[in-house]
C-alpha cells in the first residue's frame, strides 16, 4: 500500500496514536512537532520497525513562518500527501481575563490559524490529483463550551466550522474533509488534573473512564479510508460524555 499521511503534533498523545495506526510497510509517514525530542524519535522508530518509510519536522506552529517551512519540508518527502492530519494545539485553563495578549495569541495560532495555513499549502496539489483526505483534531468543547478554556473552545469551533465550510468547497475535487471531536482522552495534555478531579469527572462520563489515544487514532484511520460521500463531519468521541 503506497499511502502517504502527514501528521501534525505527532511527538506524543493522539498524534502519536495516529502514526502508529497508519505505520506499516509501504506507507510514507511525514511527522512534525514542536520539538526534536525523544519522544518524537521513538516514534519514529517504532513506525520504521513497522515498515514505514519516515522523514520528521521540528517547528513550533505558532509562529507564522512555521507552517511554510513544514510544507516545503513535508512536499519534498511526501509530494501532496494522500491523507493530511491536523492534529497539533496547545491548551489554556485559567480565566479569560487573565490570559496575556502571548497566551491567546499563541493558542490561536497554534489550534486553528496553523491548520488553515497548513490546509491551504497543500490544497492545489489535492485539486489537481482530485483526491485527499484532510482530517482535523477538534474537541467536544468546540461544540459545548468550557470554563476556564474560553479561548481553547472558540479555536476548536473553528476549527469545526472550518471543517464543515472547506468540505462544502473540496466535494467536486474528490477531497474530503472531517474533524474528530474528542472528549476527555488520557493523554499528557490533560495530566494536569488531580486523582480527585478525575474521578470526579469520570462519574460525569457513562463509559466510566478517560478515552484511550489509540481509540481516537482507530477514528481516524477510519476517516481516512471512508467513503468519500462521508465528509463535512464533525464526528464526536467522548464515551456518551455529551
Amino acid at each position: 500500500m503506497d499511502l502517504s499521511i502527514l501528521i501534525t503534533g505527532a511527538a506524543r498523545g493522539i498524534g502519536k496514536a495516529c502514526a502508529e495506526a497508519f505505520a506499516k510497510e509501504g506507507v510514507r509517514l511525514f511527522l512534525a512537532a514542536r520539538t526534536d525530542s525523544e519522544a518524537l524519535r521513538a516514534v519514529r522508530r517504532s513506525a520504521e520497525d513497522k515498515g514505514a518509510s519516515v522523514a520528521v519536522f521540528t517547528g513550533d506552529l505558532k509562529d507564522r513562518e512555521t507552517p511554510a517551512l513544514l510544507y516545503q519540508a513535508a512536499a519534498d518527502f511526501l509530494g501532496t500527501p494522500d491523507v493530511l492530519v491536523n492534529n497539533a494545539g496547545a491548551a489554556y485553563t485559567g480565566l479569560f481575563q487573565e490570559m496575556t495578549e502571548e497566551e491567546l495569541f499563541r493558542l490561536m495560532n497554534t489550534d486553528l490559524l496553523s491548520v488553515m495555513q497548513l490546509t491551504r499549502l497543500f490544497l492545489p496539489g489535492m485539486i489537481r490529483r482530485k483526491s485527499g483526505r484532510i482530517i482535523n483534531i477538534s474537541s467536544v468543547f468546540g461544540r459545548t463550551g468550557a470554563s476556564c478554556e474560553a479561548a481553547y473552545a472558540a479555536a476548536k469551533g473553528g476549527i469545526d466550522a472550518f471543517t464543515r465550510s472547506l468540505a462544502k468547497e473540496l466535494a467536486p475535487s474528490g477531497i474530503a474533509v472531517n474533524a474528530v471531536a474528542p472528549g476527555f482522552i488520557d493523554t499528557e495534555m490533560n495530566g494536569r488534573l488531580t486523582p480527585e478531579e478525575k474521578a470526579q469527572l469520570f462519574e460525569e462520563i457513562p463509559a466510566g473512564r478517560p478515552g484511550k489515544p489509540e481509540e481516537v487514532a482507530a477514528l481516524v484511520r477510519f476517516l481516512a479510508e471512508a467513503p468519500l460521500y462521508l465528509t463535512g463531519q464533525v464526528i464526536t468521541i467522548d464515551g456518551g460524555w455529551t
